[in-house]
């Protein structure tokens, strides 16, 4: 009888615990796995005018007739009773009262463009000829919760995917070691972890925190990236052995979603142990870089290692970067003009820091830059110095790719509380975020519990006219 000879396969098997076989198995299903990693980047529906977003989150809602849009009027009846009736969210005590209080900053025109800036953005100020300023926007929400969530996912109620996560669905990532989604410092109420996170859509598209609007940047890490017990090798072997489980338990089954997810998150994860801690390190900018983004001053410091960080991740292919002033900072209901200059000293510098970086690097051609808050605040008192919600009508600005330079649209009243002219909703701003990527949000769907669900449910229209020609 022939000695057996096993062949190299089941020699792999039965050998040093069967890790060579491992490996192999691993190897052999790579392009496999690759092309079924729901992170692959996907052909758009039509030529996309811009490759990623960075959204500039200003949580608390900053007053645009104190920023983006200017109210002679306002200034001319301070103190005069609103002469029309107020929106029903405004507290009793301002029912009675409803005076008109000017803002206590200076405006100017801004650029060749001309476009009318407060001084609490001086720095940003000079940028506004590649600025795109909505002043019409308007939305649902009456309280921090409900516009927060409005903003980040389109539902003001419901648990939803956040606009990110849509992304990430619809177009994958440039960067396959890098998550598609990424927040830096999120705010930690209203929504919390929903505002970055995937709802009903796979694991795979939801967003990867940063820290969050508790910690420092300097000190934000990805929770949990981090292995002292193992070493590269060994997490390595371990990354073998549960990839060909789950992969064994996946031929059976043939689909099954959450296993899908299981081992995209262990491949990503592992990956991202090299990757992101070399992106997150700032030390090899350059003490111009550092200086631009106000990283060397102590007020700036903080929101400009966050636009630092979203500048590099940017740069290496994440597609939705999400950057938080966090925790409800621009919620003045008294102590306006104190607590609107201290967060504009906290944030102008960086904000035009990160438009030049990204002009200078020409990224800015291909970027969308939005900045905004969940909404602004009314033209009239709350209180002695101080400003309530206003959903009403309010600004969010765009820059960089596909969108009009040093343009603004649409327009409230003439004391800015209601969206007056070419009114922008919040399902029509993210139909144009959609469109700008190269996605047309009626056929960005997802079916879910028997139905087919979108970004902007069954309403949204794109803002053709903020986009260039």
């Amino acid at each position: 009888m022939e000695p057996f000879q096993p062949s190299r396969r089941q020699m792999l098997k039965s050998s040093a615990c069967g890790f060579g076989y491992l490996a192999l198995a691993g190897l052999s299903s790579e392009a496999a796995m690759k092309s079924r990693s729901p992170l692959l980047e996907k052909k758009p529906h039509f030529e996309p005018r811009a490759k990623r977003v960075i959204f500039l989150f200003m949580h608390g809602g900053p007053s645009h007739v104190d920023t983006f849009d200017y109210k002679p009027r306002l200034n001319k009846e301070d103190g005069k009773r609103l002469p029309f009736k107020a929106a029903k969210n405004i507290e009793k005590s301002s029912q009675e009262n409803l005076r008109l209080m000017k803002s206590p900053w200076k405006f100017k025109q801004r650029g060749e463009s001309g476009l009318w800036i407060s001084e609490l953005f001086e720095n940003v100020a000079g940028h506004a000829d590649d600025l795109c300023v909505i002043n019409s926007m308007h939305t649902n929400g009456q309280s921090h919760g409900q516009a927060v969530m409005k903003l980040h996912t389109g539902s003001d109620s419901l648990v939803r995917p956040s606009v990110g996560s849509w992304m990430v669905y619809g177009l994958g990532t440039e960067n396959n070691n890098l998550p598609g989604f990424i927040s830096i410092c999120p705010s930690r109420g209203h929504g919390g972890v929903r505002n970055y996170g995937s709802a009903f859509l796979p694991a795979a598209y939801q967003g990867t925190a940063i820290g969050d609007a508790d910690t420092a940047a300097k000190e934000a890490r990805i929770r949990f990236l981090t292995n002292h017990s193992a070493s590269e090798e060994q997490q390595r072997k371990q990354l073998g052995l549960l990839r060909a489980i789950n992969r064994r338990h996946l031929e059976k089954v043939q689909v099954d979603n959450e296993i899908e997810g299981v081992i995209n998150s262990y491949e990503l994860a592992f990956k991202m142990q090299s990757n992101v801690p070399a992106l997150m390190d700032l030390s090899s900018e350059t003490k111009e870089t550092h200086e631009l983004y106000g990283i060397h001053e102590k007020s700036t410091e903080n929101f400009g290692r966050q636009c630092l960080m979203a500048r590099r991740f940017a740069e290496a292919g994440v597609r939705y970067i999400e950057v938080a002033l966090g925790n409800n900072k621009w919620d003045q209901h008294s102590g306006l003009k104190a607590g609107h200059e201290r967060n504009s000293q906290m944030v102008d510098k960086p904000i035009a820091g990160l438009l030049a970086d990204l002009k200078q690097r020409g990224l800015l051609e291909d970027t969308l830059v939005v900045w905004g808050g969940e909404f602004g605040r009314t033209p009239i008192a709350q209180g002695k110095n101080g400003r309530d919600h206003n959903p009403q009508g309010y600004s969010m600005w765009l820059a960089g790719a596909g969108v009009k330079r040093g343009h603004v649209h649409g327009a409230t009243d003439e004391y800015g509380y209601y969206a007056a002219r070419d009114k922008v909703h919040i399902h029509d701003l993210h139909a144009t975020l959609l469109h700008l990527m190269g996605m047309d949000h009626k056929k960005l769907t997802y079916r879910y519990a028997g139905r087919d669900f979108r970004l902007t449910d069954v309403y949204g229209e794109v803002v053709t006219d903020i986009i260039s020609s």
